[in-house]
């Protein structure tokens, strides 16, 4: 019996095999889920792609968090696939190079704000729009960069992950009586294609490993998407608001 056994979930943010999410969908088919993914744009090629990578075929949805539009549509183009949703996985994050790699007293306002619209209040976009289909007792987990630090090179990615964080706790709040559960999963550094994206990266997975009391692989996905699966199942029935860290333990530690 798998961990997930008779779940329908929703992934977005799947772009290669090397992505947390693509991996947060193989572990929930193989643990007995049935899986959703989203895209858009450019983008759709490259996940209908990597969803025939997955153990079992999955079907690709519209959907661009930024859209009116697809959100509107989300709950009818899910209907096409399933009747409900026991999980949504939000793996969904951009800000404009103009804004990072050193660039925090320089941004502008414009850039800030697609980094906020697209990285933060889209967690809160795709909870109202999956909210007709969750079902009670179901999960929104979401991915973020421990938001506590400011980080070498993040800059307003950064403060869009605080904001990201703060935006998971009121919709905890505001979902929890009707019994959905709202986490994150606050995954150390891990060469995806949004990290590759960061000018200058290095910086801040530089010595991860070293400081880390269990160790870290800047190239394994696997160990955040356990959590992200264990954090759709049933296993945590009376947990929201919480940022789970795997990061090896690095958020523990002193510099």
């Amino acid at each position: 019996m798998g961990l997930l056994d008779g779940k329908t979930l929703l992934v977005t943010g799947v772009l290669t095999d090397g992505s947390i999410a693509f991996h947060v969908a193989r572990l929930a088919q193989e643990q007995g889920a049935t899986v959703l993914l989203t895209s858009f744009g450019r983008q759709h090629r490259l996940t209908e792609v990597m969803a025939r990578r997955l153990p079992q075929p999955v079907p690709v949805l519209q959907l661009d968090v930024t859209s009116a539009e697809d959100l509107a549509a989300l709950p009818e183009r899910v209907r096409e696939h399933a009747d409900h949703l026991d999980g949504a996985v939000h793996s969904i994050g951009f800000a404009p190079q103009s804004v990072m790699g050193g660039n925090f007293l320089a941004g502008e306002w414009a850039d800030v704000a697609t980094a906020l619209e697209i990285s933060a209040f889209s967690l809160k976009s795709l909870a109202v729009a999956t909210q007709p289909l969750l079902t009670r007792g179901s999960a929104l987990v979401g991915l973020t960069f421990d938001a506590r630090y400011a980080w070498p090179v993040y800059d307003w990615m950064g403060v869009a992950k605080a904001a990201f964080e703060s935006t998971a706790r009121y919709l905890a709040r505001d979902l929890g009586p009707e019994g959905i559960r709202v986490n994150l999963v606050s995954a150390g550094p891990i060469r995806t294609t949004a990290a590759k994206s960061i000018p200058g990266f290095a910086q801040m997975e530089g010595g991860w490993p070293d400081r880390a009391p269990l160790g870290w692989d800047v190239s394994d996905p696997e160990p955040a998407a356990r959590a992200v699966a264990a954090l759709l199942s049933d296993w945590f029935p009376a947990t929201t608001g919480e940022v789970v860290h795997v990061d090896g333990g690095v958020h523990a530690m002193g510099q």
